[in-house]
């Protein structure tokens, strides 16, 4: 996965730390935890570093190592595991002694299941917004690989946000002698575990991030802005400047209904901020959608052109004018059709491109009698929104030229339904 956070400043520290290793020969300055078993048959290891500021603007290092280093968990003056150490032990020798009694295979299997339940249930990490998050409350968790929590990442940013420390900078590499890694070698955060915990503890799912802009993967029923009230403050462009307090206050290029999911870049300079949206309205911006709609489309691909306006009687719906509504053009492919819900009742898997940006475009197209009269699944305004757990509807690429490099970028997200 990417990293979330610039790495040249935390490089130069992470320079610093095998210097220190290639000297001494140890991991701590005791002097009594030895590095050489990661260059034998069992491999290296990762090591990371994150760079902090305090509220006041002074500068925390934290340095972290993934797992264990020769079976502890703890070694001071490094970040520790996010869970209670005594605990985990005691699950662990707990497992030890009913495998012993165990002899069926189907038995041993139903055990290690218990037991990974069990130690998952202990992990608990503060997020960027100072919250607790237990592990097992995540939908999915309880088939996560083992370890999943343990990487340095996951660790060093539960360390600092448990201290109120605001993170900077984050680098990884890895020490040791390994068919897959190279030895000094810097990585990313890896993808098969910290990506199932960083977005959680960020509350962003980052997917491209430089010094000018960060393109996220919004979750439906999140807005994309602020609204107004207090109970309306939690929202992409706020959880952005959260994590990149440098940001600019209105970072927002473009937005997408709460209850749709998927792609939005953000910019994070005026800059950068003019260059996108100057894109947007020039219709240069590819962007693509995925929709389940209710029924079965007999038709494989259209365009459909409608004009629609602001109702003020049935805020916030948007009414077909043609007269004086904006105009507004999609192109959309049929997928398939497929089954959907317990009742197993027919509906179509669409592709939609829109190419002009209106409010509620995609929804009024779909579900519009002039359009394809067939609402988007899960749709409270347009359609029933009662028949799914969410709207059907996710913003899977976003194709624009990167505002500085003016390299094409290409995003794509995966759809979650």
């Amino acid at each position: 996965m990417v990293n979330p956070l610039p790495s040249k400043q935390a490089q130069s520290y992470a320079l610093q730390l095998m210097e220190s290793f290639d000297r001494s020969g140890f991991l701590d300055e005791e002097q009594t935890l030895e590095l050489k078993h990661l260059f034998g048959h069992s491999g290296g290891q990762m090591f990371g570093v994150l760079v902090c500021h305090t509220r006041k603007g002074n500068e925390v290092v934290l340095k972290a190592f993934s797992g264990q280093f020769l079976g502890k968990w703890e070694v001071p003056g490094w970040v520790g595991p996010a869970f209670d150490t005594k605990a985990f032990e005691k699950i662990n020798n707990e497992h030890l002694g009913q495998s012993a009694l165990v002899n069926s295979e189907e038995e041993q299997r139903k055990l290690s299941t218990t037991t990974h339940a069990a130690l998952t249930a202990l992990y608990a990490f503060t997020t960027i917004d100072g919250q607790t998050l237990k592990v097992d409350q995540i939908p999915n968790s309880e088939s996560w690989p083992s370890g999943t929590g343990d990487c340095c990442a996951p660790k060093l940013l539960h360390a600092a946000f448990k201290q109120d420390l605001i993170p900077v900078g984050l680098a990884e590499f890895y020490y040791g002698v390994s068919n897959s890694h190279t030895h000094k070698e810097f990585y990313p955060p890896c993808e098969n575990r910290c990506s199932l915990i960083l977005p959680h503890l960020l509350q962003l799912h980052i997917l491209y991030v430089d010094d000018d802009i960060v393109v996220v993967n919004k979750p439906g029923g999140l807005l994309s802005v602020p609204g107004k009230g207090a109970d309306k403050q939690d929202c992409i462009v706020n959880r952005v400047k959260l994590l990149y307090p440098n940001s600019i206050a209105q970072p927002a290029v473009h937005r997408l209904d709460m209850d749709t999911s998927g792609l939005m870049v953000l910019a994070f300079t005026k800059e950068a901020h003019r260059n996108l949206s100057i894109q947007f309205i020039k219709q240069q911006v590819k962007k693509r959608y995925e929709a389940l709609v209710e029924g079965i489309i007999k038709e494989e691909q259209g365009r459909i052109e409608l004009a629609f306006r602001y109702d003020p009687l049935t805020k916030p719906r948007q009414i077909y004018d043609p007269v004086n509504g904006s105009w507004g053009t999609t192109i959309w492919k049929r997928i398939r059709v497929e089954s959907f819900g317990p009742e197993k009742r027919n509906v179509s898997r669409l592709a939609l491109v829109p190419i002009t940006g209106r409010t509620h475009q995609l929804r009024l197209h779909t579900s519009s009698t002039q359009g394809l009269a067939h609402p988007i699944v899960g749709d409270n305004l347009y359609g029933n929104g009662h028949t799914a757990s969410r709207m059907m509807l996710h913003a899977c690429e976003l194709v624009f030229s990167h505002p500085k490099s003016k390299k094409k970028l290409i995003m794509r997200s995966e759809v979650p339904f």
